[in-house]
């Protein structure tokens, strides 16, 4: 899978930073700080600040009222309500996508899922939640509507990061088995019953969420 290379250091600092919070390597708590991600990173204080401000936008960081910055911290509420809201834009724009399909698609459709399997297998999250995401935005993206797809990408995002799931967690099976019953259904022609399966998805996906993440809470 390839990657487009980002046109400014804001955008290069909003991709790095935001990793680092997706897959963990900042917790949920971490105090952020300009001059010293500047100088980890290697530029100035602008793009830095300017990053800040997009994560702060996709709920990624917290501005406090004296401006001191932190990585979100997570709850069981904002989770699952996250997880509801992912559900709600993704499963409509598939619904809408999902009569468009073509064999084209198909085909992208079976290559996402193989790099989805195999990423994990490697243990690169951050890949495997790149091709997971681009197996539903193939379909989503089918219904021409750009803007449900630009929405339903700052949700992913959340809630990637909330969650922060190792290669070894037992949630990604709910995605892989899910997609690929979606695309048998699909190669049989059954394009409300791939529509169905998908919604299950994201029933099922909640409750071992709410199961085996927050047994504690």
């Amino acid at each position: 899978m390839s990657y487009a290379v980002p046109p400014t250091r804001t955008a290069a600092v909003v991709r790095q930073l935001r990793n680092e919070i997706v897959s963990g390597e900042l917790p949920p708590g971490t105090l952020i700080k300009d001059a010293e991600l500047a100088a980890r990173l290697g530029v100035s204080i602008t793009p830095v600040r300017e990053a800040i401000a997009q994560l702060s936008v996709e709920g990624l960081i917290d501005i406090a009222p004296n401006r001191t910055r932190h990585v979100t911290k997570v709850t069981q509420k904002n989770a699952l309500e996250l997880i509801d809201v992912m559900g709600v834009l993704a499963c409509a724009g598939f619904e809408w996508g999902v009569e468009n399909l073509t064999e084209t698609h198909l085909d992208t459709l079976r290559q996402r899922q193989k790099e989805f399997v195999e990423a994990l297998a490697g243990g690169n999250v951050l890949a495997a939640g790149a091709a997971g995401a681009d197996f539903s935005t193939t379909v989503i993206l089918a219904s021409g509507n750009r803007e449900l797809q630009s929405m339903v990408d700052l949700v992913v995002a959340r809630t990637m990061r909330i969650l922060a799931m190792s290669a070894e967690s037992n949630l990604w099976s709910t995605w892989i088995e899910g997609h690929d019953a979606i695309l048998e259904l699909l190669e049989a022609g059954d394009r409300q019953g791939a529509v169905a399966r998908y919604k299950q998805i994201y029933v099922d996906y909640r409750a071992k969420v709410e199961q085996e993440l927050f047994t504690d809470d």
